[in-house]
């Protein structure tokens, strides 16, 4: 199933006069090919493996780790969740020099801390690629007995660029994969027609718990994956890392309950649940029992769209699964979501003030607790009561308490608010409708307590992740508060942390660890006063430029037709707040001529629904016909060649007005709408403008790139062909 190179792995340990061990690793990183599916794509191995090897180590070790960089390109790797000195962290160009194509870079720290983490590249998208592993510190003296590391990922078959370019241009194709358009057929046919009006209306796109299409769900590198040795009576502790790029994962084990006692690496009180979700980049340690010999358990997880999962196996026999997690009621989460839109955009939670994950909102699809659509029709047919099924007890952080004390020390605090924030049209992701390249470092002083207050104002999930620094979740324990360094803040909730400012140096990333959001800019960074200059980074100013590069870069993106009336397209080219593009239509006669536009503006606002633009406009059809536009200006759409200066504005059911004027004063007014779902794979689209000219379209998606079309358009009449997507 899977080729690599291979290379040795090499782990060399050292005794100093003091006790303390020094445990050495070399991790040889390389470009790889994989092949899941008959065909082959470009990965990156670590040793030869598809994710990195396991790291192992006690607490008071120095960790002495020699990275061997033989791609073509330059890499990284940040230390989640460990406390280290700051140039040791591992985020290329901020804290640690990047690490060169066909060089080798030296990591060496003392270990501080004991638990489960994991190490992962900060380079562009290599996450994606498979570029990650776990990273376990034992307890000193700890017995070491039936433990495993369970390393979670996602895997698609798709290049992450095309991934994350798809992303910026809205694309529908991962819905359509995931049988979750919620288009117009589909909002008839389920008695929703009213929910799907009133979403569009309100300006916002179908709803969705994850943004990208995965063909597999990856335990340690495999689909499946089995511990025969285990037997009835046995507790095993399973170190669950969620290594995902953008999945949060459902845990459920068919041996019973799951005890939690460890979170991101920080020990907490156990507790007994019957599932959690474990958000992108956390990390949970649970026990789970073995109940009867001759079975052998699945212990699950569950993508949270549902799509896929993957299992770990405990004990050997006749396999017990998971009962499979039925298909999300998306219709039931968009009339949820409409009750907490407004018109302009903004979020209203209707005074529910929700936190910590104690309510969340997209229960309301969850056909477990809500019971199915398949039992409500029985129980309509039948006239029998269909009791509603046992809600399972569900993790959420308020269940979590430090066995230790966890208060900070008695000093000085400095309190900061961050709103999340995003557009999921053009997927620009902000804190306090900023990006990173657009925000200065936040000072924070060495020694002071620091408080943040996070909104999030967006309808996703966000993991934000602290480098460098355990916070404090304020849950309601006092000053037995869990320690975390990932804290999920879900839809709508206001949670606050607190951790003290101990490091005393330094850049500090903040950021959310889903990985496309992570690269579309949402995030901070924690900056020490006086801190003294970095030995990693040679010219900090330049170093900076390209930390900031991430979120500025520009994605091109395309529609072109070819039909039997002519050539219609558009090419763009746009990043996080400015866009260039040009659009055509090109008839095969004189009479139906050419048209030219092309234009250069900025979105404006939070939800980005203003784009104000200049440009020209160029066109010539030989007519001889003499016509006025709706202004009383004679006509001059069938030859012109001007400057223009205008101004789009997204309004309701998502039409665009766009208001314009050229350089001779000649004005026009359009109002248009590009994609109508009315079924999973049939858009509709259409435009009218001052000059009356108008345009009715379809398009039949076949694949991602490619749709059969057909127009009727004014001046160029009717046509059929095919239409590319990119």
């Amino acid at each position: 199933m899977k080729t690599f190179w291979t290379f040795f792995l090499s782990v060399a340990i050292s005794i100093n006069l003091c006790a303390q061990k020094t445990v050495r690793y070399d991790l040889f990183i390389t470009d790889t090919l994989v092949n899941y599916t008959g065909k082959e794509r470009l990965a990156i191995a670590i040793n030869g493996q598809l994710l990195g090897p396991t790291l192992f180590f006690t607490e008071g070790d120095t960790a002495e780790i020699y990275v061997h960089n033989k791609m073509h390109h330059e890499t990284s790797i940040h230390w989640h969740g460990l406390l280290l000195p700051n140039e040791q962290d591992g985020v290329p160009y901020l804290t640690t020099a990047p690490i060169l194509s066909h060089t080798t870079h030296q990591y060496k720290f003392v270990l501080k801390q004991s638990g489960t983490y994991w190490y992962h590249s900060h380079t562009m998208l290599q996450e994606q690629l498979g570029m990650y592993g776990a990273f376990i510190i034992h307890k000193k003296n700890d017995v070491i007995k039936n433990e495993e590391v369970l390393l979670l990922s996602d895997w698609s078959d798709e290049n992450p660029d095309q991934i994350e370019r798809s992303l910026h241009y809205a694309t529908d194709w991962y819905m359509i994969k995931k049988n979750g358009t919620q288009s117009y057929s589909e909002a008839i046919g389920e008695g929703y027609l009213g929910t799907k009006l009133e979403n569009e209306w309100k300006r916002m796109h179908a709803m969705d718990v994850s943004d990208v299409y995965y063909e597999r769900f990856l335990v340690n590198g495999v689909e499946s994956q089995q511990a025969e040795k285990y037997v009835a009576g046995d507790t095993v502790r399973l170190r669950v890392i969620n290594g995902s790029s953008s999945t949060y994962f459902w845990l459920n084990y068919a041996g019973g309950k799951i005890t939690v006692v460890a979170s991101d690496g920080a020990d907490v009180e156990p507790v007994q649940v019957d599932r959690l979700i474990v958000g992108v980049s956390e990390s949970y340690d649970v026990l789970v029992t073995i109940p009867e010999d001759g079975i052998s358990y699945e212990f699950s997880a569950t993508s949270e769209d549902r799509i896929g999962s993957t299992s770990f196996w405990l004990g050997e026999g006749i396999q017990k699964p998971v009962p499979e997690m039925g298909r999300l009621k998306y219709f039931e989460g968009m009339k949820m979501m409409n009750d907490m839109m407004n018109l302009d955009g903004s979020m209203d939670d209707m005074g529910m003030e929700m936190s910590l994950q104690q309510m969340d909102m997209n229960v309301v699809m969850y056909p477990e607790i809500t019971g199915s659509d398949k039992s409500k029709r029985e129980e309509k047919e039948h006239h029998t009561v269909i009791d509603n099924p046992v809600q399972p007890v569900t993790l959420n952080y308020t269940m979590l308490r430090s066995p230790v004390s966890t208060k900070l020390p008695d000093t000085t605090y400095q309190t900061f608010t961050f709103e999340l924030t995003g557009n999921m049209n053009r997927y620009v992701w902000t804190v306090n409708n900023k990006t990173i390249s657009e925000s200065d470092s936040i000072m924070i002083k060495g020694g002071e307590n620091i408080r943040m207050i996070i909104v999030n104002n967006s309808m996703m999930r966000h993991p934000m992740h602290l480098h460098g620094h355990f916070f404090r979740v304020l849950n309601g324990q006092g000053d037995f508060a869990p320690l975390k360094n990932v804290i999920d803040i879900m839809p709508m909730e206001t949670d606050t942390i607190e951790f003290n400012a101990s490091e005393g140096y330094g850049d500090w990333y903040f950021h959310c660890h889903i990985l496309y959001h992570m690269m579309a800019g949402m995030g901070r960074i924690f900056t020490y006063e006086n801190t003294p200059p970095n030995p990693q980074i040679e010219d900090p100013k330049k170093a900076i430029k390209m930390v900031y590069a991430d979120d500025r870069r520009f994605y091109l993106g395309a529609e072109i037709s070819v039909e039997s009336n002519g050539s219609d397209g558009e090419i763009s080219y746009m990043n996080t707040r400015w866009k260039m593009d040009t659009e055509w239509r090109v008839g095969y006669t004189k009479a139906k001529g050419f048209e030219s536009e092309s234009h250069v503006g900025r979105f404006v606002g939070k939800n980005q629904f203003l784009f104000p633009y200049a440009g020209w406009d160029f066109r010539y059809r030989e007519t001889f016909e003499l016509e006025e536009n709706i202004f009383g200006q004679t006509s001059t759409k069938n030859d012109r060649g001007v400057a223009c200066f205008g101004i789009q504005y997204t309004l309701p059911f998502f039409l665009v007005a766009d208001f314009r004027i050229d350089h001779t004063g000649y004005l026009r007014f359009q109002i248009s709408r590009h994609d109508i779902p009315l079924s999973p794979r049939i858009r509709l689209w259409g435009t009218y403008n001052s000059d009356f000219e108008y345009s009715i379209g379809a398009r039949y998606i076949l694949t991602k790139y490619i749709s059969l079309s057909t127009h009727y358009d004014s001046d160029m009449g009717f046509g059929a062909g095919l239409t590319l997507t990119y």
